[in-house]
């Protein structure tokens, strides 16, 4: 059963970092997975699942919500801000505040709306022109900008570059939360979260290794 093939890994991961049992938060990344194998890992007790598109959470969680109880959801793809009031209803932790004009749109419906889920900020350590995310170089910066909105800061996020080395990575990831106080690391997936929770990971965010190999939606 890969989920709980995952799980054990996990716990083993945490015990040879030195960290408490429980410290890691598994995200089961759920995004283009057929209905009925979300369905499978959902009657194995597992409740924390990320998805990389607002539209598609919205047709696919809110009758998981009502069947199932303790449904914890995580966006961890890109946020439009056209998009931020709909992610708000949606969703109870998002991972990629990349950018001062989320940051703004999130802050506003906070106002707005008297609540807003809990944010990690994506940063781009790998500097990749085509990825989302803060530059390392501006990381510091945004953090202040994102707590003088009074948003609710959980930590950083990063995706490795897919051909470097990931523990750099986290290492610098690690190493930017650190300097601002910040505890969450949203970093490690299927290939690699082992190195992640060694490094300090707090979230890891695992789809192909628990679900099988992405379905890719009907042309």
């Amino acid at each position: 059963m890969p989920l709980e093939e995952i799980k054990t890994r996990i716990t083993k991961a945490e015990a040879e970092a030195g960290r408490a049992p429980g410290a890691v938060k598994l995200i089961a990344v759920s995004k283009v997975q057929p209905l009925e194998r979300v369905e499978a890992v959902l009657d194995q007790g597992q409740r924390v699942f990320g998805e990389n598109r607002v539209q598609e959470a919205a047709g696919k969680w809110p009758d998981f919500k009502t069947r199932y109880d303790g449904v914890e959801l995580h966006l961890i793809g890109p946020l439009q801000s056209n998009k931020a009031r709909q992610a708000m209803g949606l969703f109870d932790v998002i991972h990629s505040v990349d950018r001062p004009k989320v940051a703004t749109a999130l802050a506003r419906l906070a106002q707005e709306e008297g609540h807003c889920p809990a944010l990690f900020i994506q940063v781009n350590t790998g500097e990749e022109p085509q990825k989302a995310g803060i530059l390392p170089s501006e990381a510091d910066a945004f953090v202040a900008e994102c707590r003088a909105l009074d948003l609710p800061l959980m930590g950083l996020m990063c995706i490795p570059p897919v051909d470097e080395e990931s523990s750099l990575h986290f290492a610098l990831l690690a190493k930017i939360a650190a300097r601002n106080g910040l505890t969450g690391l949203s970093m490690g997936m299927s290939s690699d979260f082992e190195t992640a929770i060694a490094l300090g990971a707090t979230h890891v965010r695992v789809g192909s290794a628990i679900f099988g190999e992405r379905v890719p939606p009907a042309a």
